[in-house]
């Protein structure tokens, strides 16, 4: 589903060298130390910092040079960029258009998607009334409703406490299974995404230090990856 070939990305003094395959439905989580190549690795991916070298592919497309919003990705912030002027439904509707011009069909979909994030009837409260992991459920509606096969997320449950970051990493999960998604998220430990992640990519000064299947690593741990689990 992920295939990125000899990719270079070059920001300055900092270079991320990467190739890996990731493949369809795999939830790959990203760690590594600040400055290691994390959000460069998944803002390349989207699309918002270009490659300087090698090939991007997404479901077999070459995407290299594809402009953001014709990626096949949605993608989810720490910040969750919600809106605070606008209502719970439209900053959700927001994922289907910047316009907020809802067809009778567009405010169904809207509805349906708080519904499988168990927001059910807050459509009509605003980000400032919401408790931290009401935020979350909002984003992730969003980011739901734009229905990409690929899910991009940097450090999207930061913020949250323990329990409510293992209850939305069960619910990422959950969508993600239902819906046969990729994804790829940026995380600060692995700790409460036991079940969510698949795969596990750790980076160290924009290389690849341990990439494989999760159950594998946690089971014979390279010494680079433990601070990580």
């Amino acid at each position: 589903m992920i295939g990125l070939r000899d990719i270079a990305v070059v920001l300055g003094e900092f270079r991320l060298e990467m190739s890996l395959d990731l493949p369809k439905g795999a939830r790959l989580a990203v760690v590594g130390a600040s400055g290691s190549g994390k959000s460069t690795l998944l803002n390349a991916v989207a699309g918002f910092v270009a490659a300087d070298a090698g090939r991007i592919e997404i479901d077999g497309r070459d995407v290299t040079g594809t402009a953001v919003a014709e990626r096949p990705v949605s993608i989810l912030f720490q910040d969750g960029n919600l809106f605070p002027h606008l209502s719970v439904f439209d900053n959700v509707a927001l994922g289907l258009r910047p316009d907020l011009r809802q067809s009778p069909g567009d405010r169904a979909a809207v509805d349906t998607a708080l519904a499988q994030v168990g927001l059910d009837g807050f459509g009509p409260r605003r980000p400032g009334s919401l408790s931290g992991g009401q935020e979350a459920r909002t984003a992730l509606a969003r980011m739901l409703l734009r229905d990409r096969p690929v899910a991009l997320m940097d450090e999207p449950f930061a913020s949250l406490d323990p329990a409510l970051r293992a209850e939305m990493a069960g619910l990422v999960q959950d969508l993600c299974e239902a819906r046969g998604m990729t994804l790829m998220m940026v995380t600060h430990d692995l700790r409460g995404l036991e079940t969510l992640a698949t795969h596990v990519l750790l980076l160290a000064e924009g290389r690849a230090a341990a990439f494989g299947p999760a159950e594998a690593l946690r089971a014979d741990p390279p010494a680079a990856l433990l601070p990580w689990l």
